[in-house]
């Protein structure tokens, strides 16, 4: 645990005082956010706010689970500590570092063209598919040595479904499919003053929560797993697992101080695929695949919103919403953006608690 501490406390100092440095450069550089003219117009007034955020929390959880592994020298339980990296930290760490870079050259493009398109939407998900590609087979096919891997061959819900068995390669494409999916589930959620940082806090420190949970109970841990057989986890890593998403959500709380209404600096797509891309790691690492669909419940309903208002205006002619994501809809019914946000940050809330009282009760459940 007091690694972990640790962790999150060096990741909100760095992300709390290092935010204002980021400022401070990219407004040198003038890297402002484009802004789009068909979007509300309420966001004009944004214009020429830094962008390319994202990079200040990611450069902050990286230095932090460094300071983590520190503190866990430190420790006298080093039989089940690792001191040194893990394939599940270079995994997680790995997949919020490219997809951020993904991000970053999307926004770096938008800045020097001055224009809101970036990437083209297949340059973003060829990049996407790449990365989740390379990790993905890392995670498969790379055992620890008593054969554990960060993913599992098995589509999981709390736990591995047994009669879900999809073997590696299947498992590689349901690896990859996760990544893109939560990356870009943040990204569209993304687009109003801090309310993607406030709803990734939320499922990030679920995640944290869960893997504490499940290196309490863990079946690497032999003195445990004798006492408690029918009931220990098998996973990979789960102390790693918590402090990488401790490290991460706390970075988010200290950027979130800049990014709150009205915000100084935006996480830019650099941020929004860098934490969907380490959520949906978090996900694979902790065998909650489907879990994840409801622990990030907000950033499914958002896309889901595109996704309807898509289907709708190619099959019918008609929107379903008055402008996609679902956020700008009550925008331009009204809703101010302070009202918005905090209200998306409920739902996610919400559907936080959901998830973990589904992982909870699976425990009772078992134990019982």
């Amino acid at each position: 645990m007091r690694a972990v501490i640790v962790a999150a406390a060096v990741a909100f100092i760095i992300s709390l005082f290092g935010t204002p440095i980021a400022i401070r450069v990219f407004t040198a550089l003038k890297a402002g956010q484009p802004i789009r003219t068909l979007g509300p117009q309420s966001h004009q007034g944004k214009r020429g706010t830094p962008t390319m955020g994202g990079v200040a929390f990611i450069v902050a959880t990286v230095l932090s689970y460094v300071a983590g592994h520190l503190a866990l020298t430190t420790l006298p339980e080093r039989q089940i500590a690792q001191e040194k990296p893990t394939m599940t930290a270079l995994v997680l760490l790995g997949l919020f570092v490219f997809c951020g870079a993904i991000g970053f050259l999307d926004d770096f493009l938008k800045v020097r063209r001055k224009h809101s398109g970036g990437l083209s939407a297949k340059g973003k998900l060829f990049g996407q598919l790449i990365v989740g590609a390379g990790f993905g087979v890392a995670a498969l096919y790379v055992p620890s040595t008593n054969g554990q891997t960060v993913a599992s061959e098995s589509i999981s819900f709390i736990r591995d479904i047994d009669f879900l068995d999809v073997g590696k390669v299947g498992s590689v494409i349901v690896f990859v499919f996760v990544i893109m999916s939560m990356s870009n589930g943040v990204n569209l959620t993304d687009g109003l003053d801090g309310l993607a940082t406030g709803a990734s806090i939320a499922v990030l420190g679920s995640y944290a929560l869960i893997g504490f949970w499940q290196y309490r109970h863990w079946c690497g841990d032999t003195d445990y797993a004798r006492a408690a057989a029918n009931y220990c986890y098998e996973v990979r890593d789960p102390l790693e697992v918590t402090m990488i998403a401790a490290a991460a959500a706390a970075a988010c709380v200290g950027f979130l101080w800049w990014n709150t209404n009205p915000a100084r600096i935006f996480m830019g797509d650099t941020g929004a695929l860098g934490l969907g891309g380490l959520i949906g790691g978090l996900a694979m690492a902790t065998r909650t695949t489907l879990l994840s669909i409801i622990i990030g419940g907000l950033f499914v309903i958002v896309t889901m919103s595109v996704v309807i208002q898509i289907i709708s205006f190619k099959t019918t002619g008609k929107r379903v919403f008055r402008m996609s994501p679902l956020q700008h809809h009550f925008e331009l019914a009204g809703w101010s953006e302070v009202n918005i946000v905090v209200r998306f940050w409920i739902v996610a809330g919400i559907c936080v608690a959901i998830g973990l009282g589904l992982f909870y009760s699976d425990f009772l459940a078992v134990m019982g």
